[in-house]
C-alpha cells in the first residue's frame, strides 16, 4: 500500500520536472518523504550529467538541497559495470564531455578514436552529438569484435517544447549502420533498484519506482519486484496501458496527484 512506502525512486525528466521547471507537487512530495523518515533517490537514465551536476542543478533551478549519493544515473551504473569488467583496458566511448570526464575520474581508460586494442564500445545519451562521433563509433564497431554497451534504451528525452532523440534513438542509427545492437546498462535493468535497496536499507515492500516511461521506469521496477507508479507528464499516455507488457501498480496524471494520494492515504489511516 502507498502509506507503507519509504523509499521513493524517481525518474526526473517528464516525472518530477522538465528542463529547468519543477512540476507542481514535486516540492511538497519531497518534503513529505523527508517528514515521514523516508528517502528519495533519482534513478535517471540521463547520462549527460554527473551526480555533482545534478546537485548543482537542483539547487540552482529548483532551490532543492540534495546529496550527490541520491543521483543514481545510467552513467553511474555504467561506470560500476565498466570498473568491474574493463578496468585497465581501453574503452571507446561516445558521450558528452561531462560523461567522459566522469569515466576518467573513476580511473577508466577512455578513447574517442577508433584505434586498435579497444576492449569495448560504449554509447551514452549525447547532447553534444556530431556526425563525426557517429562515424567514429561505427568505425570502432566495424573494425573490431569488441562488445557494444549503451547507457539506456530511451528513444526520446522530454524537453520544454516536447521531445528530442535520446540514447536509444542514437543507438538505432548505429545499429542500422553496423548491424550491432548494444546491451543496455541503465533502466530497465533492475540493478539500479537493487543498488538503492542495498545502500538505503529499506525493503522491497517499502519501495516504489515512479516514472513516465513504461518500457524503462516501470519495467525496471517490475523486474526488481517492487511497486511502480506511472505519471502521464512525459512519454507514456493512458492509452498505452491497454496493451503494455509493463503494467504499473499505480497510475496518476501528474506527480501532484501522486502526492495527494499519499496524503489522503495518511489521513485515512489516522482516522481508522
Amino acid at each position: 500500500m502507498l502509506h507503507e512506502k519509504k523509499l521513493f525512486l524517481f525518474d526526473i525528466d517528464g516525472t518530477i520536472a522538465v528542463g529547468n521547471t519543477l512540476y507542481e507537487g514535486s516540492r511538497e512530495l519531497l518534503a513529505y518523504i523527508e517528514r515521514i523518515g523516508g528517502r528519495a533517490y533519482y534513478i535517471t537514465n540521463n547520462s549527460t550529467k554527473s551526480g555533482r551536476d545534478y546537485v548543482e542543478k537542483f539547487e540552482t533551478c529548483f532551490h532543492l538541497k540534495t546529496d550527490e549519493e541520491q543521483f543514481i544515473t545510467s552513467g553511474f551504473m555504467t561506470i560500476r559495470f565498466l570498473k568491474k569488467h574493463f578496468t585497465g583496458q581501453k574503452i571507446f566511448v561516445m558521450g558528452t564531455a561531462s560523461f567522459i570526464r566522469e569515466l576518467r575520474n573513476n580511473g577508466l581508460t577512455v578513447t574517442q578514436d577508433a584505434e586498435p586494442g579497444i576492449a569495448c564500445v560504449v554509447a551514452a545519451y549525447d547532447s553534444e552529438l556530431t556526425y563525426g562521433k557517429l562515424t567514429a563509433v561505427c568505425q570502432a564497431l566495424s573494425s573490431s569484435e569488441a562488445p557494444f554497451y549503451a547507457t539506456n534504451p530511451d528513444l526520446c528525452c522530454p524537453v520544454d517544447f516536447g521531445f528530442v532523440p535520446d540514447c536509444g534513438a542514437m543507438c538505432k542509427m548505429i545499429e542500422y549502420a553496423t548491424g550491432k545492437t548494444p546491451v543496455y546498462l541503465g533502466k530497465p535493468s533492475e540493478e539500479v533498484v537493487r543498488y538503492c535497496l542495498e545502500v538505503s536499507g529499506f525493503s522491497k515492500e517499502q519501495t516504489i519506482v515512479i516514472g513516465d516511461r513504461l518500457y524503462t521506469d516501470i519495467a525496471c521496477g517490475i523486474r526488481a519486484g517492487v511497486d511502480t507508479c506511472v505519471v502521464f507528464t512525459g512519454e507514456a499516455s493512458p492509452g498505452d496501458l491497454a496493451d503494455t507488457n509493463f503494467p504499473p501498480t499505480y497510475r496518476y496524471n501528474a506527480i501532484k496527484d501522486f502526492y495527494e494520494a499519499l496524503i489522503n492515504f495518511d489521513a485515512a489511516k489516522r482516522t481508522e
